[in-house]
């Protein structure tokens, strides 16, 4: 099945890709590697998770904040490619959780985010990672991605 009919499937309907927040590029291509910029837990449906995990926020909630931040991930590929079925595989997510000192969950709050790309892409929506905590996050967002994938 294709990312596309996977995600309709799902009943997942995207947000409008988000725009640079600053002096950045949205992504970089270099021949078939698109590398994403970091997207925050903000949609331009008007969701937002902001506050740290362990004070104003739950692990629940940051596994949410990951999830919205992969379908800015997914809006954004559309927006540069066209169609999510251009992805032929996720290769790496950075995530960055905004946590209270010592906060030790990450990995189980940026798995909102690898859990959705699984779920669309299946095998290829598996990817290497790294999940660590920091004191804090652009606008004060629970949650931030990088991504990097392989086109077709």
């Amino acid at each position: 099945m294709s990312a596309e009919a996977k995600l309709a499937e799902l009943g997942i309907t995207l947000p409008t890709a988000p725009t640079p927040g600053g002096n950045y590029l949205t992504h970089r291509r270099m021949g078939n590697m698109l590398i994403l910029a970091g997207v925050i837990s903000f949609s331009s449906t008007g969701e937002k998770w902001q506050g740290q995990i362990g004070d104003t926020r739950d692990l629940d909630e940051g596994y949410a904040a990951a999830k919205l931040c992969a379908l800015n991930v997914l809006a954004t590929i559309r927006d540069i490619t066209g169609t999510l079925d251009a992805v032929k595989q996720f290769l790496y997510v950075g995530g960055y959780v905004s946590a209270i000192p010592a906060y030790g969950k990450s990995p189980s709050v940026i798995n909102g985010a690898s859990d959705l790309f699984e779920a669309v892409f299946g095998e290829a929506g598996k990817h290497a990672r790294a999940a660590v905590s920091v004191a804090g996050l652009p606008n004060n967002a629970t949650v931030e991605i990088q991504v990097t994938v392989e086109l077709h």
